[in-house]
Parts: structure tokens; sequence; C-alpha cells
């Protein structure tokens, strides 16, 4: 069983959570029993979390290897200029080493998404955009990192597509079966 699931903003990846005071999981969204996530989405990052029962799905989804495209819309801080673009295209080095290079354009009007809350910190006198952009690897907070990198700040980070699975109308809690073993 593959499941696409719309992961909202401030919920962690996995079923309990230990802190004090518990932050919300997916324990409560329904999901089929013996589900779980292939692969990780921040708890401050929205969008296509894919969850299932098949380990060697999960493998194929997750593994470096296999370099499964995954794509962001990304809202960030400031005026995004060619050589900034270019740089993320190339690739930019990180503390941990440098990324490989990405699929990176500039989206000339917001994406059709849900209205978040809390909403993103919004100011006058700074300009936002959104880029979308496409990595095939999956560091920590790889993509927020990134557009860092080159002065581009990530307000923020909705997950749209991995591999062959996109989002498409999914609301923000609701779920979709998108394929068997």
């Amino acid at each position: 069983m593959l499941i696409a699931f719309n992961k909202p903003f401030n919920v962690l990846c996995q079923f309990t959570d230990r802190s004090q005071p518990p932050r919300a999981t997916l324990a409560g969204f329904g999901l089929p029993a013996n589900v779980y996530a292939a692969g990780r989405l921040d708890y401050d990052s929205e969008g296509l979390l894919l969850l299932t029962d098949n380990g060697n799905l999960a493998h194929r989804l997750t593994d470096p290897k296999h370099k499964q495209p995954k794509t962001y819309w990304v809202q960030v801080e400031g005026v995004p200029s060619e050589d900034r673009l270019q740089a993320l295209r190339d690739g930019v080095q990180l503390n941990d080493g440098p990324t490989l290079p990405a699929g990176v354009q500039r989206m000339e009007q917001a994406p059709a998404v849900w209205e978040r809350n809390p909403p993103v910190r919004y100011r006058k006198t700074v300009p936002d955009a959104w880029l979308a952009i496409t990595i095939r690897e999956g560091r920590n907070r790889q993509v927020r990192r990134m557009t860092a990198a080159v002065g581009l700040p990530t307000l923020r980070l909705v997950r749209a597509a991995m591999g062959p699975y996109a989002l498409e109308d999914l609301q923000p809690g609701q779920w979709r079966e998108v394929g068997a073993r």
C-alpha cells in the first residue's frame, strides 16, 4: 500500500511524540494501520509525505542511490536574482559538502496553496518570491540551507512532488491511496 498524505505545518512525521508538551503527529489523521513514512518532511514544512507498509518500496523511494526527484515550492525572503538562481542550479557549498545541481525556476505567481496557520510573517518593506526547486538528494533541511546559502531565507516550504507522485488537490491532513504492492 502507498499513501499520499498532505502533511500540515507543525506535524511530526511519526506516530508518537515523547516531548512535553507532545506535538501533533501522524496518529491524528486516520491513516491506515501498519504504514510508516517513506522519508521525512521537517516539522515546519508542509506538503506531500508518502507512507507505505512495504519496506522495499520505501527503500526505492528514499535511498539516495535511486535519486528520486523531490520538488518543493519555496517562498523565500528577498528578490531572487539570476545569479542566485544559477548558484542553486549549479549546487551550493553547505557545511556538510556541496549539493548536487538542482532544478530551479522562479514562479511568476504564488502556487495555489492553502492558508497556513499560523501565517507566514509578512513585512511590507521586504519582498518575497516563490521558487520551484527540484533536488535528487535529501540531506537534513537541505532546501532551507541551500536558499540561505545564496541569501534567500526560506519563509515557507511545501513539498509538491516526490518521484512520480504529486500532491495534486490534497488539502492539509487529507490522504489517498496511490498504489499497492
